[in-house]
């Protein structure tokens, strides 16, 4: 039986001892996300109001019924699990554990609804509890509480990653949110000139306003061009050009533009994929400059320039230079961790210069083997496959390729594929010399099983997708995030198309993926918080942590016939298909998004310490806010592995 204590209602005729317990409790509240965020008066509040319940082990706190909760719970001391259904509680099987300051259930009680779970005592456990009438009144008091009980992992996370920026914040200064839209970026009004001015007055132009580049516009100032020192140097002092000459003449055209509400991630995407360094910012309906934004505006700190890398990679002419530029990126990229760079953009960001350099060693093996002069010089396509074809690559990642061609008339496949090989086979190795190890389980290009046509592609997936037995399984969790990184793209786009329309005639196939998606579960435990391994107390964040995102993903999206490969691209696109709140496709997205950038932070912190990266993390070793919202991600992944399954029941 339970058993509640009541508190004295709020009077001014309170005793000095239970002011001082009232102020005792404010203090340990202060303590605690996410009561720290809140203000004095509205802590006084709740623990004024609070009744202190006592339930003994295995005592349902609160279950399914026909009216919704009366009250609000705050673990005080113990642990309560939340079991999904009767069936679970009989086999004494937890779907999540809670623990001291973790509350529930805000669901029901902002909802106004029955809840849906059983809440049990795993232990002799004492809650506060705020009478729902009392909880809804400091819901619109506070700010903070209101934020954390709507967006509850959004709100944990902002205070996770304030605290990481704040442990960075002793050793920089002047930190550029990535996320930061361009709007919020520009420091300067644009200076533009018209394209019939002179040289000499746009150089004087600069020079008195210190400017670094000079923008070309019509009179309706739309931009047409852009004039930048490396233009003076190449195309005006070497050249000994007459100082009259109009700028139209030796401005920069095909301007790179983004609009203001474009954040500055994408900024820096564009300058690494067209090796530039500066981005205009364009009104999006008018089309007129807002502003420009140069790499110096986005990384100021950094002393490796996202520009230089660019540049040397497509400057290389061998693999040593290339393996300079792979050692670089690795370290923009721990660069940009330490400033708090959010894992979407940092992962992408990776992605994208591994592309380049990958496209460089491509391009370098192409010109030394003379295959731009046979007739396969424009029918074949380098696929990224897994992470990378997801753009999802971290700091410690191998390679997974592969190739796809057309057949020239009066060629065979094989005999393509025997052109091609020894090719692959160099640009495997040569990506291995870079850093990017040879794939253990052999998906690389240089695999005659993975050198194959348009028709053979389609003949393997048809095969895989007809038998559903463990490997091809396995094969499909790799080669169907494939996109195209190199050569014609066309290819790739039509295997995807072929693909998203032949997969779902095969419904049997999509189920078996689910069933083997729910074979992985995400480590939350019964005895402990997580289920860890026997040896080293560690968690897989990969295998266990967003793997369950990425295959729900990915079998959801190849249902709905979305073309992305992206996980939380993926996310996206299955929530508009199925109509889903958008506030649960973003906590999905969130949870994912937070266990990559666990992720990094522990291989960043491994490159620190002259350790091997890898995926493993010992949970102990998290602070209290990080192991709570770790706990809440892998909730989130079980609640995509129950929505997948209940959506796949044929």
């Amino acid at each position: 039986m339970s058993t509640t204590v009541e508190t004295t209602p709020p009077s001014a005729a309170q005793s000095s001892s239970q002011r001082s317990l009232i102020a005792a409790l404010v203090e340990q509240m202060a303590r605690q996300a996410p009561f720290d965020r809140m203000e004095r008066d509205h802590l006084a509040f709740m623990a004024e109001r609070f009744k202190l319940g006592y339930y003994a082990k295995g005592e349902v706190l609160i279950g399914p019924g026909s009216a919704p909760p009366d009250r609000l719970f705050i673990i005080k001391q113990g642990v309560v699990l939340g079991e999904q259904d009767v069936a679970r509680t009989e086999h004494d099987t937890a779907f999540w554990e809670l623990g001291p300051w973790e509350s529930f259930p805000l669901g029901a009680l902002l909802a106004k609804r029955p809840v849906a779970s059983v809440y049990r005592a795993k232990e002799d456990t004492f809650c506060y509890e705020l009478p729902v009438g009392d909880f809804r009144k400091i819901l619109h008091l506070s700010e903070p509480f209101h934020d954390f009980c709507t967006r509850r992992l959004a709100s944990l996370l902002e205070q996770s990653k304030h605290i990481i920026q704040a442990q960075y914040a002793r050793t920089t200064t002047e930190q550029q949110s990535m996320n930061s839209p361009l709007s919020a970026v520009i420091r300067h009004t644009p200076v533009s000139c018209a394209a019939d001015t002179p040289m000499v007055e746009v150089l004087r132009t600069r020079k008195g306003h210190n400017l670094g580049s000079m923008i070309v516009a019509g009179e309706d100032r739309i931009p047409i061009g852009i004039f930048t020192l490396h233009d003076v140097l190449d195309r005006v002092a070497l050249a000994r050009l007459d100082l009259t000459t109009p700028i139209r003449e030796v401005m920069t055209q095909g301007l790179i533009t983004l609009p203001p509400r474009a954040f500055a991630y994408e900024a820096a995407l564009a300058m690494i994929r067209h090796g530039i360094r500066h981005v205009l910012v364009t009104d999006e309906e008018s089309g007129e400059i807002v502003g420009i934004i140069s790499e110096r505006d986005l990384f100021s700190l950094q002393k490796v320039g996202l520009r230089q890398i660019s540049a040397a990679i497509r400057r290389a002419s061998d693999v040593g230079s290339l393996c300079q530029s792979a050692h670089d990126i690795r370290q923009f990229a721990v660069n940009m961790l330490a400033q708090g760079v959010g894992s979407e953009q940092l992962t992408e960001i990776i992605s994208t210069f591994n592309d380049l350099l990958t496209a460089r060693v491509i391009e370098l093996t192409v010109a030394e083997m003379g295959l731009d002069k046979t007739p396969l010089a424009d029918r074949y396509c380098w696929l990224a496959l897994g992470s990378e074809g997801r753009l999802e690559q971290t700091l410690s990642t191998d390679q997974d390729n592969g190739l796809i061609f057309e057949i020239p008339d009066g060629w065979t496949a094989d005999q393509v594929r025997e052109r091609l090989l020894p090719f692959a086979l160099r640009v495997n190795e040569a990506l291995d010399t870079c850093g990017f190890p040879l794939c253990k389980g052999g998906v690389m290009a240089s695999n005659p099983q993975w050198c194959l046509s348009l028709e053979e592609w389609r003949g393997t997936f048809a095969n895989w997708i007809q038998r559903g037995d463990g490997q091809t399984l396995l094969n499909a969790s790799i080669f169907f995030d494939f996109r195209p990184l190199f050569g014609e793209a066309c290819l790739c786009d039509v295997l995807r198309q072929w693909l998203n329309g032949y997969v779902v005639q095969y419904r049997m196939f999509l189920r078996l993926m689910v069933i083997n998606a729910l074979g992985n579960r995400p480590p939350l435990g019964v005895v402990r918080d997580f289920v860890t391994s026997a040896e080293g107390n560690t968690l897989d964040l990969k295998l266990n942590g967003t793997t369950p995102f990425v295959d729900a993903a990915r079998v959801m999206a190849l249902y709905a016939g979305s073309g992305e490969t992206g996980t939380v691209p993926r996310l996206r696109a299955i929530g508009r298909h199925w109509e889903l709140e958008p506030a649960e496709v973003e906590g999905w997205a969130e949870s994912f998004l937070y266990i990559q950038m666990l992720r990094l932070r522990s291989q960043y912190e491994k490159l620190q310490r002259g350790e091997e990266m890898g995926n493993r993390i010992d949970p102990d070793g998290l602070n209290d806010l990080d192991r709570r919202i770790l706990k809440e991600a892998f909730r989130q992944a079980r609640k995509l592995q129950a929505l997948m399954e209940k959506s796949f029941q044929f």
